[in-house]
């Protein structure tokens, strides 16, 4: 029961870190072109 105390503080700390993490990289524009990435290896410009 112990282990509880310690176990549940963390995961909450861990979810917001996560959370956190996510909603940054959202913010700064990294999911903003999905499939450019993807389409752009098929066309081989040499």
């Amino acid at each position: 029961m112990e282990a509880l105390y310690l176990l549940i503080p963390l995961s909450l700390i861990l979810v917001a870190f996560a959370v956190w993490v996510f909603f940054g990289a959202a913010e700064s524009g990294q999911f903003e072109d999905l499939d450019g990435p993807a389409l752009r290896i098929l066309h081989d410009d040499d």
